[in-house]
């Protein structure tokens, strides 16, 4: 995942489409997780963080830009 000063340099049409593949990849951790399949449990939790760290940034944004 990006730190919080590259997701910055991002607009709106980049994070959203960051938020979309992480919510992807949070899925396939979950079915992974309900098959007992994943060895890296930690990844959800992170994902998880990811995801809340684009929203502010999205929320941000548009703060800014009104």
């Amino acid at each position: 995942m990006n730190a919080a000063t590259d997701l910055r340099k991002m607009n709106k049409e980049e994070l959203i489409k960051e938020k979309n593949s992480i919510l992807g990849e949070q899925f396939n951790l979950n079915m992974q997780k309900g098959t007992g399949q994943l060895s890296k449990p930690h990844l959800i939790k992170k994902a998880r963080k990811d995801v809340a760290r684009i929203n502010m940034m999205i929320s941000e944004l548009e703060r800014n830009n009104d």
